[in-house]
């Protein structure tokens, strides 16, 4: 299964490619395109199509190609946003509504894996979290008072599942776990078989509104439609949410451990933090360990990251083998909430989810109960805890928005010859960098065989300057989280459009 970037998850192997030869008309009209076949667009499609509605699922590249490809997929009834906090920021209803809504995520993950016989290694864990200085111990007092007026299930304990000296913890008790991909890919298989249309390698363009109906542009000609869904982790563009949502980078590790394996989920409470669990794949376990976050395209060296990681691992575990390392791009939300429901700035029937933060699995079941609610009854009992509507307009807005409409510069040169680059020679196969070159501002990488590839390292979002995933092989945007491949073409949003190319003919090294 492939996947926006060059590492390999746990979960792109032991799964095939979701092949589908779904295809569609302009004659045809949608009561819902849901853009985005993660785990949110997906799971969402099949509630709509179980509520009676007509959908189809457009993905640019192939099913669980973005987040949910790379998720460490624990199912939470805590959120990275702590139950005091909400409190504190929102109100104490509004962290009871979340326990609700964590609760009924798990829930309907449970229930589909029952009634649909799905093999994804689904099992209920408990969750344990851990403090580990007397200021954590304060955090952690606090977060447990707030959880249970939250009416949250947990209590104080004396032992953890991994052997990590703390001071203080508590157990969440009915958490789960899944194997993502394969769940994903069954429940693609039950939404095609009642008649529902995937289409991927579909990107979605634009689209106008034609009196009650959206006409879509896409890869694959006009989709005509009555409710347009974003699922895409953060909608394309130039939109507000873009600045309430901060993109990060997270890192995970799959190991094989010598010895028995932790058998439940556990946290520490450092920022970022630590979190672990074990899942088992065609008979061989996996511990599976998570952390070292920061801000997309804000650390250079991304290797680094897995390496603090490991060296994290086998500090505390008896580590045999690192089977795969891999990370994955989320969307941390300004007020520590997930934005789910209608889009601002767009026609009432234009919805999105988004600002997941780290609990993406939790909140794909809750954002896909949400939004279906708001399409067939219009209403739902979160549409204001989690209505995108709740931000406030900020000052030149609307200037900003004209300014980066396109912000794709014309270079001066538009083919730099071979002899007039220098410092070739000194980036090393597999290694991208920015460089100043001829007055201009140029991203170059050097492929495996020597090969040069040279382009515009403008973000075609709004400007910024993406600098060099190492570990991933791809250029990062640091300001909205946009990313490309080496040839420039997009593979996470919110661009639409690739990096502009710069031409250096047949320069491979040893012919110029």
């Amino acid at each position: 299964m492939k996947r926006d970037g060059a590492t390999v998850s746990l979960w792109q192997t032991n799964v095939a490619d979701h092949i589908t030869t779904s295809t569609t008309s302009s004659d045809i009209t949608y009561d819902v395109l849901i853009v985005g076949g993660g785990i949110t667009g997906i799971t969402t499609a099949l509630l709509l199509q179980k509520a009676g509605k007509k959908v189809a699922v457009a993905e640019a590249h192939t099913l669980c190609f973005g987040t949910t490809g790379g998720t460490t997929a624990h199912i939470n009834s805590f959120l990275d946003t702590s139950y005091d906090q909400i409190e504190s920021d929102f109100s104490k209803e509004a962290a009871q509504l979340i326990s609700k809504a964590t609760n009924s995520s798990r829930e309907l993950f449970k229930k589909h894996v029952a009634d649909y016989k799905i093999d994804c290694g689904f099992e209920e864990k408990e969750g344990y979290v851990y403090a580990q200085t007397p200021d954590q111990v304060d955090e952690l007092n606090k977060m447990f008072e707030a959880s249970k007026r939250a009416g949250a299930d947990l209590e104080y304990v004396q032992d953890i599942p991994v052997p990590v000296e703390f001071l203080k913890a508590v157990v969440y008790h009915s958490q789960a776990q899944l194997h993502p991909t394969l769940y994903v890919t069954a429940l693609a298989n039950m939404f095609e078989e009642g008649g529902g249309i995937i289409l991927q390698n579909c990107k979605v363009d634009a689209f106008e509104k034609e009196e009650d109906l959206l006409n879509i542009t896409t890869g694959n000609g006009t989709i005509k439609a009555k409710n347009l869904i974003w699922a895409t982790h953060i909608p394309p563009g130039i939109n507000i949410l873009h600045f309430r949502n901060a993109p990060y980078r997270s890192y995970a590790i799959a190991v094989k451990l010598n010895g028995e394996y932790p058998d439940h989920l556990s946290y520490d409470m450092y920022d970022p933090y630590h979190y672990y669990r074990t899942q088992e794949i065609d008979g061989q376990k996996y511990f599976i360990v998570g952390g070292e976050d920061h801000k997309t395209a804000h650390e250079e060296n991304t290797e680094a990251c897995f390496n603090d990681l490991i060296a994290h691992t086998t500090k505390y575990f008896d580590v045999a083998e690192v089977s795969h390392k891999w990370s994955s791009q989320y969307f941390e939300p300004s007020d520590g909430l997930a934005y789910i429901g209608h889009l601002p700035g767009n026609p009432d029937n234009v919805y999105v989810a988004t600002g997941y933060g780290g609990n993406g699995i939790t909140y794909s079941h809750i954002a896909a109960q949400v939004l279906t609610d708001l399409i067939t009854k219009g209403d739902s009992e979160y549409k204001d805890l989690f209505s995108p509507a709740r931000i406030k307009p900020i000052a030149g807005f609307a200037a900003f928005v004209q300014e980066n409409a396109d912000v794709v510069k014309e270079f001066v040169t538009k083919r730099l010859s071979p002899e007039k680059i220098k410092g070739l020679s000194e980036l090393a196969h597999g290694e991208g960098k920015v460089v100043k070159m001829e007055g201009e501002t140029v991203a170059l990488y050097k492929d495996e065989a020597g090969k040069i590839y040279a382009l515009n390292p403008v973000c075609t979002h709004a400007k910024c300057i993406v600098g060099w995933n190492p570990s991933e092989k791809s250029w990062d945007c640091p300001c909205h989280g946009a990313r490309y491949n080496v040839d420039g073409e997009v593979i996470t949003g919110p661009a639409r459009r690739g990096l502009q190319k710069i031409e250096l003919g047949d320069l491979i090294e040893g012919k110029s």
